[in-house]
């Protein structure tokens, strides 16, 4: 048996703002979209994870969801442009990461991180 894949769900009845945030800013791609659920999904190559912990780090409070990405500087960007505040960062971490903390529309809070 193998795990497949990992799906993070996130109860909303608001995909528009699913889509400005995890679209327009982090530029994921609407795979599925049957009016009550909205997917979303990266061409790139992703990995199943599950990381349980008492703390995220560096005395930041545990996110609900990490999002690696290739280009940190530009996803930063793109936050600035649309107003989002940024909730912790953005830091170089000592475990090798560059990250930083946001809400999502939805109150979730978002790492969004690249390895340095």
């Amino acid at each position: 048996m193998a795990v497949k894949r990992v799906v993070a769900n996130i109860k909303s009845g608001r995909p528009e703002a699913a889509k400005a945030f995890y679209s327009d800013i982090l530029g994921m791609d609407v795979v599925m979209d049957l009016g009550w659920i909205v997917t979303f999904a990266s061409d790139a190559m992703s990995l199943a994870q599950l990381s349980i912990a008492s703390e995220g780090g560096s005395g930041a409070d545990v996110p609900d969801l990490s999002i690696e990405v290739d280009d940190l500087d530009d996803v930063l960007e793109r936050v600035a442009q649309a107003g989002i505040a940024i909730v912790y960062g953005p830091a170089a971490e000592p475990w090798g990461v560059r990250r930083f903390f946001v809400r999502d529309p939805f109150g979730r809070l978002v790492n969004i991180l690249a390895h340095a």
